[in-house]
């Protein structure tokens, strides 16, 4: 590649700009969050990867966390065991919690690990199992919004996370890749949403930021109108979406889980897509940001953060 005098003074001008991001998050934890759908494309997966070698690079901490959804339907497809979503939440039969082991803890997490060699950085792959890191315990029957009563089979819900292996692995200069998989305390195995997963470790971990990589460029004033992006919103903001029905499916587990991150202690939440090469990057070292941003209050954001909607 020919790189023209002109390509190298806006690399320069791009790091001069990077620097005072780099020098506030340097040391500090992002727990990044990754959807199933980036995983179906190889090259995707390694955009992706990329964001966060270069996170990793600049010293920031990483933990990041998978999911694996739409492989865990189409291997379940193959296997012959039905798929059931309620409310954006997956129903988990005896069947389908193997198939949810052979994929998260299996497929996923080792192509990710093998980026990571490609890339030069340090991973290790654990599961929520490993060394008591997720204690669940399998979810009772709840009543949706409509009022129906859904057993969600071997669902866990968190009832707490100990870190002490991912500030081990991370004192150490490693970077831990997390399946959301979990067990309760006889080892049943409990499948977790991921989201719910990453917004605990970034709570419990006191994370500086949790950036949740999706499908869609962030969080929509219209589903159906990507030129509806809301740059920043904070908890409120977030619950009135929800109310007026913009929220919905898909992004009702997210939604809750960025409440609970924040509600943790994590100073801000990022929602960018993943299909973009540099949406973690310009989210992270640019006042614009590329995706959408949450805090508690965004009463509380400095003014050029509200100008800019970073």
């Amino acid at each position: 590649m020919i790189m023209h005098r002109s390509d190298q003074a806006l690399a320069i001008r791009a790091l001069r700009s990077a620097a005072p991001y780099i020098r506030m998050y340097k040391g500090k934890t992002f727990v990044v969050k990754a959807g199933g759908g980036v995983f179906a494309d190889g090259a995707a997966t390694r955009v992706l990867v990329e964001q966060i070698a270069i996170l990793h690079y600049f010293g920031v901490r990483v933990v990041l966390v998978h999911g694996g959804g739409p492989q865990l339907t189409e291997l379940s497809a193959a296997l012959g065991v039905p798929t059931r979503m309620v409310e954006g939440r997956r129903v988990t039969d005896e069947k389908s919690i193997d198939v949810t082991a052979m994929v998260l803890n299996g497929l996923i997490n080792t192509r990710v690990l093998a980026i990571c060699r490609g890339l030069d950085i340090d991973a290790v792959g654990i599961s929520g199992v490993d060394a008591g890191l997720v204690r669940a315990h399998k979810r009772p029957p709840q009543k949706t919004s409509a009022g129906e009563l859904v057993d969600y089979g071997f669902v866990g819900d968190i009832d707490a996370v100990d870190t002490t292996v991912l500030k081990k692995l991370l004192e150490n200069g490693l970077m831990p890749v997390v399946s959301p998989l979990s067990a309760d305390e006889s080892g049943t195995l409990l499948n977790i949403n991921a989201d719910t997963v990453a917004a605990a470790l970034g709570a419990a971990l006191g994370a500086e930021k949790l950036i949740l990589c999706t499908g869609a460029p962030g969080i929509l004033g219209d589903v159906r109108d990507l030129g509806s992006l809301i740059s920043y919103t904070d908890v409120q903001g977030l619950k009135r979406l929800r109310e007026e029905g913009r929220i919905a499916e898909g992004m009702l587990p997210k939604a809750k889980a960025i409440e609970d991150a924040i509600r943790g202690g994590v100073r801000r939440v990022h929602v960018v897509s993943y299909q973009s090469p540099e949406g973690i990057l310009g989210e992270v070292f640019t006042n614009e940001g590329t995706g959408t941003m949450i805090v508690a209050d965004v009463h509380a954001l400095p003014p050029a953060e509200q100008q800019a909607g970073a």
